[in-house]
């Protein structure tokens, strides 16, 4: 996404089953590729991951963004 992709909002990389269409492509962005999946991150369910997710990109949304607004 052009950016990035802020917070709350689903990635236009995702396809229907949730699996990354630019998965092992040079143009995947850093940041998912440094993403390594784990039970702690990831949960044991598509809506527990999403709650984990969420909380995540809540706790390192840059200071001053306001996701009412589509600033992140």
């Amino acid at each position: 996404m052009p950016g990035g992709k802020p917070a709350g909002v689903r990635c236009v990389q995702l396809a229907a089953d949730l699996r990354c269409i630019l998965f092992g492509r040079p143009e995947r962005p850093a940041v998912c590729t440094s993403l390594k999946p784990s039970i702690r991150m990831c949960g044991r369910s598509a809506e527990e991951a999403m709650r984990i997710l969420a909380a995540l990109e809540a706790a390192t949304r840059p200071r001053g963004s306001d996701l009412s607004t589509g600033d992140a």
